[in-house]
C-alpha cells in the first residue's frame, strides 16, 4: 500500500514539474551598482565596532571601503599604501 502511494506520488510530482517551463526574458540585462559618493578620510569611532587583523592591527569596513587605525591619533583613516611603513598604523 505505501508503495504504490509513494509511486503514485513520485510520478505526480515528474508530471506537473515537467509541465512547468522556464523561460527568462530576453531583455534582461544585469547591472553592478558602485556606490558613488565621497567617502571621508578619516573616521572617528569606537574601537569595539572594529575589526582585529591577522597582524593586531584594527580596521573598520564602511561601503566596501577600509579604514585603517592610527595608533597615535586615534583615528581611522581610508586605506592608502604608505601606510605599510608608517610606524603609527601598526599596535604599540
Amino acid at each position: 500500500m505505501i508503495k504504490q502511494l509513494s509511486i503514485a506520488f513520485l510520478s505526480l510530482l515528474l508530471l506537473t514539474d515537467c509541465s512547468k517551463k522556464h523561460t527568462p526574458e530576453k531583455n534582461t540585462t544585469t547591472k553592478i551598482v558602485v556606490p558613488k559618493g565621497p567617502w571621508p578620510k578619516t573616521l572617528s569611532l569606537n574601537d569595539k565596532v572594529a575589526k582585529r587583523a591577522v597582524d593586531g592591527r584594527l580596521y573598520f569596513d564602511l561601503d566596501g571601503k577600509r579604514y585603517w587605525k592610527n595608533y597615535n591619533d586615534g583615528k581611522y583613516y581610508l586605506f592608502n599604501k604608505k601606510m605599510y611603513d608608517d610606524p603609527a598604523f601598526k599596535p604599540h
